[in-house]
């Protein structure tokens, strides 16, 4: 197995890479890495979970190295289908960056454009963006393309998808004809190969695995289910083992009202999906992926772009429409070489679907009827863990006279969350506030916060408060993970302490992500 040195990655990044725990390059990266350090375009192919981030990020961070930095003309652009995986695509570049003298910013909608104007006029090398958010701040001037030397698009099939394609081409046209370009994609349909006849110049295609093949070490399970009672019960056994479980529903209510029905049931979960806000999202979703919560319901803005290792099990609670969709789903589990579990629930209505759907991913699984306590289940859950009490809602104090205007409200904020008091994590409370900041989700964005503390506190340890800056991460009396084969800690967002430091949520400097969060500096952990 070659080494990153080997494949021509500068001395510096190899370190820095050897410094978490990364020494042994994916297959897309023995690939692909020559070819785009050498500045050829090129067409990479893998399934979910096969190191793509790290394939361009290299490039693009030794590439750049010793380059001048202009305010307002970034040097370096990844596009990105959603915020969640343009802040992951940050977390991964951030440390690299470092290492070179670089910097990274991230540009989103749901969140205000003022941190992201301030973030560009202090001047950037390397942009993280989704396409509606930057194309408005091309639009009022904010910065400019004329300078881009590599651009990367990442999930180019998941953009085509969403109808971001129309954007990318104009986005893509704003760059210098000259410069590298480098796409990464499961597949080549939906439009996305006419991109790379359009913008790629004699690009050089390298592909891993089939783009549709099931992972090897995925195993399948069909569980028939005679009735929707049945099927929570069902739903409830699988979401209390030791593990970490990632459950898929098909509607955003669901997701939301799956999440409170098992925190209710002594299981901490928290949910994910478009309506929460971006902090609300942000917040969930480390609270799963280091560990203060095991159990994570979401739609399918989870499937694709979410990298969370170690998740042993991935529950269908609603089968997906298409066997694309469901190939992504899994594929959060099964992860940087690791194995895991797939379970599909089968309603009677729902058997002829269920069929073409596994057709069509070539998924070899019998059906067979489930109910509560049945072994199947118990094989699949394991040691079950301890039921936790979720904590008592706190009521909102009633406010007296007339509110302030413009004032920021912070004695009413946790985790930097916009003006209402907040009831503790833990407590299955929800909570409305129409968001400004302009782009993206507008409008009442709920957010089901879960039960991190609760979790903590059924795990023998306690949290520590809260602060206005984020959500912390720490925990006490958790046992500690491995750190990710591929930069991440386990499954984090964004780099975390190591394992044994007893908290995640610490304040270090090697944590840390420039966010573009709107109202002043903040760094996502």
């Amino acid at each position: 197995m070659p080494s990153f040195t080997s494949l021509g990655v500068p001395e510096a990044l190899s370190r820095s890479l050897a410094e978490r725990g990364i020494t042994d390059p994916f297959p897309i990266q023995v690939a692909t890495l020559p070819d785009t350090l050498a500045g050829k375009d090129v067409l990479g192919r893998g399934r979910t979970g096969s190191g793509k981030t790290l394939a361009f990020s290299l490039p693009m961070v030794a590439r750049l190295t010793g380059g001048r930095r202009v305010a307002r003309r970034p040097r370096g652009l990844v596009l990105a289908p959603t915020r969640e995986l343009a802040t992951q695509i940050a977390a991964t570049l951030e440390p690299l960056a470092d290492a070179a003298g670089l910097r990274v910013t991230t540009i989103f909608g749901g969140v205000s454009q003022h941190r992201q104007e301030v973030a560009l006029a202090a001047g950037v090398d390397i942009v993280v963006a989704c396409p509606g958010r930057l194309e408005d701040l091309m639009g009022q001037k904010v910065l400019t393309l004329d300078a881009v030397e590599i651009t990367v698009l990442d999930e180019a099939d998941h953009m085509a998808d969403l109808g971001f394609l129309p954007g990318v081409k104009r986005i893509l046209t704003a760059t210098p004809s000259n410069g590298q370009r480098l796409l990464f994609s499961a597949t080549l349909d939906n439009g996305v190969d006419q991109l790379v006849k359009r913008f790629l110049d004699r690009p050089t295609s390298h592909s891993v695995d089939s783009a549709q093949s099931p992972v090897a070490a995925m195993t399948h399970h069909l569980f028939t289910v005679g009735d929707a009672e049945t099927k929570r019960a069902v739903v409830q056994h699988l979401a209390s083992g030791m593990g970490r479980r990632l459950l898929f529903t098909r509607t955003k209510h669901q997701a939301k009202k799956l999440a409170k029905q098992l925190t209710a049931a002594g299981i901490p979960a928290v949910d994910l999906h478009g309506n929460l806000s971006q902090n609300a999202r942000e917040r969930n979703l480390e609270a799963f992926s280091t560990g203060g919560v095991r159990v994570l319901v979401a739609t399918d803005i989870a499937a694709r772009g979410i990298h969370v290792d170690e998740v042993e099990l991935v529950v269908h609670v609603d089968p997906p429409a298409e066997h694309k969709a469901y190939l992504h789903r899994s594929g959060r589990t099964a992860r940087a070489g690791s194995g895991g579990d797939v379970v599909t629930l089968v309603l009677p209505e729902e058997t002829g679907d269920v069929r073409t759907l596994t057709r069509l991913a070539k998924i070899d699984a019998r059906p067979q009827p489930v109910r509560p306590g049945a072994p199947a289940l118990e094989a699949l859950v394991g040691e079950v863990a301890p039921l936790v009490t979720p904590a008592p809602p706190v009521l909102e104090q009633a406010r007296t006279g007339a509110p302030r205007r413009g004032g920021s409200g912070r004695s009413a904020r946790s985790g930097g969350s916009a003006g209402t008091t907040s009831a503790p994590a833990g407590s299955g409370s929800t909570r409305g506030r129409r968001r400004g900041g302009g782009g993206g989700e507008r409008g009442a964005a709920e957010t089901h916060v879960g039960s991190a503390p609760a979790a903590q506190a059924g795990a023998g340890g306690s949290r520590p408060a809260r602060s206005a800056g984020g959500a912390r991460s720490g925990r006490a009396g958790g046992s500690g993970r491995a750190a990710s084969s591929q930069g991440r800690a386990p499954g984090s967002q964004f780099r975390v302490a190591p394992s044994g430091s007893g908290s995640s949520g610490g304040s270090g400097r090697s944590g840390a992500v420039e966010m573009s969060m709107g109202g002043g500096r903040r760094r996502g952990r």
